[in-house]
């Protein structure tokens, strides 16, 4: 199946370069662009698409507010991944807030942008562990803690081990080497994870992590 993308940049180089790049993979194609959140917004409303790439920064509608309205549509609705400048941008984390699947650096090389589209498609997330993890490093201290008790009571003791490999960054099978376990079980668990924490993928365990002060 093709992956349909969709592109959303104020800065009609970086869009063009996207669409380029996109357009020459076999497996996915570009199914429209916008150079703001708003103009998105309407064109998303008449085009199908998969994933769209959300610049962050934007004129008259930014991408976080793009994100939280267009995740809020009835499904089936795009994943998003967002695309950011600044490496330390509280922007780009408040659209993981709203939503997204995950952020990516707009100096990223090519191949890790075209391999998180297809990540994302897929229904996982995108994590860098040396983006992600400095970026919720920076905002963790003002993130608000939800209630009181042990946020990690749904959870078994080898699931809050799992939870801890995510929140570091590790894949499936990194994970699985530390714990000493199949890179199948990995996935089981961190899906029972997902599950009970009522959470849609491994973004926002990191996220749900930061706020409950359990990434350690």
């Amino acid at each position: 199946m093709t992956i349909r993308v969709f592109v959303v940049d104020d800065q009609r180089l970086v869009r063009q370069g996207c669409v380029m790049l996109i357009d020459a993979q076999p497996d996915l194609t570009v199914v429209g662009e916008a150079d703001d959140g708003a103009q998105a917004l309407d064109a998303l409303a008449r085009t199908p698409a998969d994933v769209v790439l959300m610049d962050v920064r934007m004129p008259r509608l930014d991408g976080v507010a793009a994100t939280r309205a267009l995740l809020e549509r009835p499904a089936p609705v795009p994943r998003v991944l967002v695309l950011t400048t600044f490496d330390l941008d509280e922007y780009a984390f408040a659209a993981l807030r709203a939503g997204a699947s995950g952020f990516l650096l707009k100096d990223a090389p090519a191949d890790e942008l075209l391999a998180a589209i297809r990540t994302v498609y897929r229904g996982d997330a995108v994590i860098a562990p040396t983006t992600t993890r400095r970026l919720l490093d920076h905002v963790a201290a003002g993130l608000p803690v939800d209630g009181g008790g042990d946020p990690l009571g749904p959870l078994t003791a080898r699931e809050r081990d799992v939870l801890r490999a995510v929140v570091r960054g590790l894949t499936n099978a990194e994970a699985a080497d530390e714990l000493f376990l199949s890179p199948g079980t990995v996935k089981v668990h961190v899906a029972r994870i997902l599950g009970k924490l009522g959470l849609r993928d491994r973004v926002h365990l990191v996220i749900w992590a930061y706020q409950h002060h359990v990434a350690g």
